[in-house]
């Protein structure tokens, strides 16, 4: 029997120019590269330049997509963007891109899922196009998440970076099996008594203003090794696969640690872990794209390649999407 299928018919990054390495961070905050690296296995990460909002990186992100889709921007009808640093409390920094791209027809919209976004994201386009409420959806994670930043705290400042990147999703046929392309199964989780390990102090119903980020790094690394694990399971489970099935297991990119420990309880091997976090840092919304396209572009993920994504943060919100490539 015919199904429909969320298809992934492009993908694009795109990173600020300004590259801050662990050097360069001692010089602002008091800690060392060899700190940095051990527990976090950052080496550098990008700065948005004066000017250079959220909304710019994720059109540069998009227009990468489409032009690897090899299609018309017209063809979209739908924009989905995830990110915590909007251009502004309101509109959805998604109508800024749809703009960009002389778009006026469709829906854009903005998802606040944090570090999970991408794949809440994700999910929600594959559902529009199962449905048939949409054919053709950009799909967009992208932050300018060092503007949160107290740049005296250097639990946090060091571990973040800022980036975009995007697919585009297109309805495709399948047979209903998991040799099928496309996405094959999405799940998706949150915890709002665990939101104090992970938040921003700030907002405009509270404070009116920004804040910063606000972290208890141990209970958010001991969170995400079990969380994760969970929800790789759960996508292998919905679909009869196993471990050994995956060909690329493409993660948020918090920390190395959190990624090698959850490799490790789920008996995957390190060579099928995609890890970019050394160069990009934590990109929240944008990591898992970003990882995604470094990927595909030096050649590691190749049609018909089983392709597990997954994040977590802050909230809790965690969540895996399993495709084939």
């Amino acid at each position: 029997m015919s199904i429909i299928r969320s298809v992934v018919a492009g993908c694009g990054s795109y990173l600020p120019a300004r590259i801050v390495t662990n050097q360069e961070m001692t010089t602002i905050v008091d800690t060392t590269d060899d700190w940095i690296v051990e527990r976090t296995g950052i080496h550098e990460r990008r700065i948005a330049a004066e000017g250079e909002f959220t909304s710019h990186l994720a059109l540069n992100a998009a227009k990468a997509a489409i032009a690897d889709a090899g299609i018309d921007a017209q063809e979209i009808d739908t924009i989905i963007l995830a990110t915590t640093t909007p251009d502004q409390t309101f509109p959805a920094t998604a109508v800024t891109v749809q703009m960009g791209l002389g778009i006026h027809h469709g829906a854009a919209f903005d998802v606040q899922a944090v570090c999970s976004g991408f794949i809440y994201a994700l999910t929600i386009a594959d559902t529009f196009i199962r449905c048939g409420q949409a054919k053709t959806v950009l799909v967009i994670g992208a932050e300018t998440f060092t503007r949160l930043l107290d740049w005296t705290d250097r639990t946090t400042c060091v571990l973040f970076g800022d980036g975009a990147g995007a697919v585009v999703l297109t309805a495709g046929e399948g047979e209903g099996t998991t040799a099928d392309r496309g996405i094959l199964t999405a799940h998706l989780h949150s915890d709002g008594r665990l939101k104090e390990k992970l938040y921003v102090d700030g907002g405009p119903s509270t404070t009116q203003t920004t804040g910063h980020v606000r972290m208890e790094g141990r209970e958010v690394f001991r969170h995400a090794v079990v969380n994760i694990a969970d929800t790789i399971n759960e996508a292998l489970a919905a679909t009869g696969l196993t471990a050994a099935d995956i060909d690329w297991f493409v993660p948020h990119q918090a920390n190395k640690r959190i990624l090698d420990g959850t490799a490790k309880r789920i008996g995957l091997p390190p060579e099928k872990v995609v890890i970019t976090v050394g160069q990009h840092g934590n990109t929240s919304a944008a990591s898992v794209p970003l990882a995604l396209d470094t990927a595909i572009k030096d050649g590691r993920i190749k049609r018909g390649d089983l392709v597990l994504l997954e994040a977590m943060g802050g909230g809790f919100t965690w969540g895996s999407v399993l495709l084939r490539w």
